[in-house]
């Protein structure tokens, strides 16, 4: 190990009893450390995860030091990304929508101004911004804004380059959680069994990533204590490969035998004890036959490995916190939990288990599986769709606030909606920093977002609309109505969220002028934003054919959950 390392629901009482359980003292830790009254801020961005996956959003995966977060902040219940790693993270880092980044899709140059698949000079990081105010910036985890080109030596969107101090992680999407290929730590890449810094006994990713967040502010609390910092930690977990230590995997043992269909209503039960979701929504339908599943032991098995991987995040978590408190510093930091998209359909790995043929257990270095669609289906009770969809399975994230100096609502939840990039304007708020129009020399595009800190005092968020696109799935929301579709010629659908989050209940025909309206609005979005021109086969709408871009093709997801 490295050494010297608009509307609230109060949490029931015997809720409040089961997340608060067991001791926690950095729920009440000393005084801030900081400077001024500025709030540390750290972001906490996981990785393939579904809505329902974390005990404090109804499930049943081991997650105590979220859970004590969430009952010492504010949770979310309708707070969204982008549904999909890269365009998330650029989304994130520069509060702008993801084409405005030109990071519309994935890193490859298709030809045109949203899809460029490397991080824009025409937007600023949010550790870019921060530095100007005075903070110290560190980031550890998946970068994934940029490609990773080490024979070229092509650094310019690193994260040293893009306002960060201190970085160790992968600059790619996805990695061996035994042996991660584009392993970095600050400029240079490195191999994790030659590290000579780094030198656990038993390498593992997730731990790293963690283990390196603590390091930096264990250092940050030695040498510049009076000073503010931010702290960017995004984990590759859960993210395909299914690899997690067996000591992990052993906890779930026989969790999962049931099946799908036990653990989807068992969750979908909670939250809405929780009162995360409302009493009259339906549940949406159910993927997967568990009667039909040819090698069951096998498919348990995925998901045990699953819940390996987010418990293993979540003591992270707890050593972060711990940290934080023994540096007083825990008091005036705040905290944002969120995730990247929904749960993964993708296949990876999966194609013999359909005939019952031999299969490797997932888990070991030497596999690399994912969990499929019906397992993502689980994670995402009680909504629609995965990862790469803009339905609320492949959007819907939790976000969890905690921050005991700033926050006085413990417990409760905030039910307004919310988006990613809402959290560069609340850094912005709160650090006091000056959002620039320029910044090395090029023209910066405003913020999209608005600051969460009115929805941190109960107060209400002002917006029109908050829109999507990833594959020519698009949607927008405009106060309770949602307009969405799926791929680049799907028609559209409208639903009303405040009676039907689900999306179960279609009601474009009976709204055609609304979804006239909407569509204008989307359409206006989509041509400023750069969302449209696309790469998706035509055009869209009546855009006039643009020249033919390097191939793309969408994420092939096949869906079977659809109402």
């Amino acid at each position: 190990m490295i050494t010297d390392l608009t509307r609230r629901t109060l949490l029931g009482t015997v809720i409040a009893a089961v997340l608060l359980a067991g001791p926690a003292p950095w729920l009440w830790a000393a005084a801030p450390a900081t400077a001024g009254n500025r709030p540390n801020i750290i972001v906490i961005l996981t990785d393939d995860m579904g809505f329902s996956d974390l005990g404090c959003y109804g499930g049943e995966i081991h997650t105590p030091n979220l859970d004590r977060l969430a009952a010492g902040g504010l949770r979310f219940t309708q707070f969204h990304n982008t549904a999909r790693c890269c365009p998330t993270r650029a989304s994130l880092l520069t509060g702008l929508y993801p084409h405005q980044a030109a990071v519309g899709h994935m890193m490859s140059d298709q030809g045109l101004d949203g899809y460029h698949g490397d991080l824009s000079r025409n937007a600023v990081t949010i550790a870019e911004v921060l530095r100007t105010a005075g903070y110290a910036t560190y980031a550890t985890g998946k970068w994934h804004v940029t490609p990773f080109k080490p024979k070229e030596d092509s650094k310019h969107n690193w994260p040293l380059q893009r306002g960060f101090a201190r970085y160790y992680g992968i600059i790619g999407g996805a990695a061996n959680y035994f042996d991660p290929a584009t392993l970095v730590r600050d400029n240079a890449p490195i191999k994790a069994a030659e590290d000579p810094q780094y030198k656990p006994e038993h390498y593992y990713l997730t731990d790293a990533i963690s283990d390196h967040a603590v390091l930096f502010l264990q250092d940050h609390a030695h040498q510049n204590p009076g000073q503010p910092l931010f702290l960017y930690v995004a984990y590759t977990a859960a993210h395909w490969p299914l690899h997690a230590p067996e000591s992990e995997i052993a906890k779930y043992r026989g969790k999962y035998d049931g099946g799908y269909e036990p653990i989807r209503r068992a969750r979908f039960e909670r939250l809405r004890q929780l009162g995360i979701i409302q009493p009259g929504w339906d549940l949406s339908p159910q993927d997967g036959n568990w009667s039909k599943v040819p090698r069951k032991a096998w498919e348990a098995r995925c998901m045990e490995v699953y819940a390996a991987q987010v418990d293993r995040m979540d003591q992270g978590v707890g050593k972060i916190v711990d940290t934080l408190t023994k540096n007083k510093q825990l008091q005036n930091t705040l905290i944002l939990y969120l995730q990247d998209n929904g749960a993964c359909a993708e296949g990876m790995g999966r194609a013999g288990n359909k005939s019952g043929a031999t299969l490797p257990m997932p888990g070991p270095t030497d596999t690399f599986i994912a969990y499929g669609q019906s397992w993502a289906n689980v994670s995402n009770t009680p909504f629609r769709y995965y990862k790469h969809f803009v339905h609320e399975g492949g959007i819907a994230t939790p976000l969890i606030a905690h921050w005991p100096a700033g926050i006085k609502r413990p417990g409760e939840l905030e039910h307004q909606p919310g988006h990613l990039i809402d959290v560069m304007a609340t850094c912005v708020d709160l650090s006091g920093a000056k959002y620039p129009t320029e910044f090395a020399g090029k023209t910066i595009q405003p913020m999209e977002g608005r600051s969460l800190v009115p929805a941190l005092d109960g107060r209400a968020i002002r917006r029109e609309a908050i829109f999507w696109e990833h594959e020519g799935n698009r949607a927008l929301r405009v106060g309770k109505w949602k307009l969405v579709a799926k791929g680049p010629r799907g028609p559209w659908e409208l639903y009303d969220m405040e009676q039907d989050r689900t999306e179960v209940h279609d009601l474009a025909a009976a709204q055609p002028e609304r979804v006239r309206e909407m569509t204008t609005l989307w359409q206006r979005w989509a041509k400023r934003t750069h969302a449209t021109p696309w790469p998706w086969g035509k055009p869209y709408g009546d855009e006039k054919p643009q020249p033919k871009p390097k191939k793309a093709k969408p994420g092939k997801v096949k869906d079977r959950s659809q109402p």
